[in-house]
């Protein structure tokens, strides 16, 4: 696994590099050499925030954990990331319809498999994408009262997705095909 290391207000010692490698190779074992993780030290305040992002064969699994204590991060994110690859390989499993289990009940960083009890699909909407401005959609946003708005970008002409962050600011992801 390729591993890269960011620093935002925030000084990675070796030390730190050192035992964060070491505890994401044992993932590699979900993955194998084509994965890459990147890890995020930010400080902020008088807190810390570790954020693991893992990209594998267009897959994303992410954990952001935030203490005062880096070291203390890494064995808060590491179960939330193990958790979140197993339920995929659960749910993988069951798409094919048998009725097999994951073999590996070794886990590295999680005591128990994690239950799979994904919520049903109770509504469906459906509505036609029209040409907006970015602008037009945050006024949408807030007219709504909603989290997210969904829109076809008439600056670019790409299916976009404006969501209200935790901060209150905003955030816009750029769908491409």
């Amino acid at each position: 696994m390729k591993i890269k290391f960011v620093e935002k207000n925030y000084r990675i010692a070796d030390r730190f590099k050192e035992v964060m490698t070491n505890k994401l190779e044992k993932l590699d074992r979900y993955f194998g050499a084509s994965a890459s993780a990147t890890v995020n030290c930010i400080k902020q305040n008088k807190v810390e925030k570790l954020e693991i992002t893992i990209k594998n064969k267009g897959l994303l699994f992410r954990s952001e954990v935030v203490s005062d204590n880096m070291y203390d991060n890494i064995d808060l994110a590491l179960p939330k990331l193990e958790r979140q690859i197993v339920r995929h390989r659960e749910k993988k499993i069951d798409s094919k319809k048998t009725n097999k289990k994951v073999k590996d009940t070794a886990f590295e960083f999680i005591e128990d498999m994690p239950e799979l009890n994904l919520p049903e699909v109770s509504k469906l909407k459906k509505f036609e994408l029209v040409p907006t401005m970015l602008e037009e959609a945050k006024d949408a946003i807030e007219r709504l009262g909603h989290s997210f708005y969904i829109f076809l970008n008439a600056e670019t002409g790409k299916v976009n997705v404006l969501y209200r962050r935790n901060d209150g600011k905003y955030g816009l992801i750029e769908v491409t095909f």
